[in-house]
């Protein structure tokens, strides 16, 4: 099928994602999450398409969990419970950069005027991800 619309987990390479994120332990998710953001921040060559999916759906779950994140897609997503992936912020913020940064094949493909909305949804996450200002409090409730 490949892609079928502009969000986080609308396309094959995300949703296999998170079906490899239920197959996991659970003491082996937040590890799989780490290391799809990592393996993209750290590809200093061209960034193929299917890593750059899987590291948008990886920053996708971490922004799930802060504030104003919007929960992971409830058919595509992973159905498994998600350890606290909050330290992971920064690390995803940085791997979705890497994803909007030449060489990259994802954003040559939503190149076009297309892909204005899948820009737009990108950036909606790195807002989402940015740290919170300095004296702000986060609420717990």
């Amino acid at each position: 099928m490949g892609t079928w619309d502009v969000g986080p987990f609308d396309n094959d390479t995300a949703a296999d994602f998170c079906g490899d994120l239920d197959e996991a332990a659970a003491g082996e998710r937040e590890g799989l999450v780490r290391g799809m953001l990592i393996r993209v921040v750290d590809t200093a060559g061209y960034l193929e398409a299917h890593h750059s999916d899987k590291a948008v759906a990886a920053a996708a779950l971490v922004a799930a969990q802060c504030p104003g994140g919007e929960r992971a897609d409830p058919v595509y997503g992973p159905k498994e419970p998600l350890p606290d992936l909050a330290g992971l912020r920064g690390l995803a913020l940085q791997a979705l950069d890497r994803v909007m940064t030449e060489p990259s094949e994802l954003m040559d493909l939503w190149a076009g005027s297309d892909g204005a909305p899948w820009r737009a949804n990108i950036r909606r996450l790195q807002n989402v991800l940015l740290p919170p200002p300095p004296g702000e409090q986060l609420s717990l409730i």
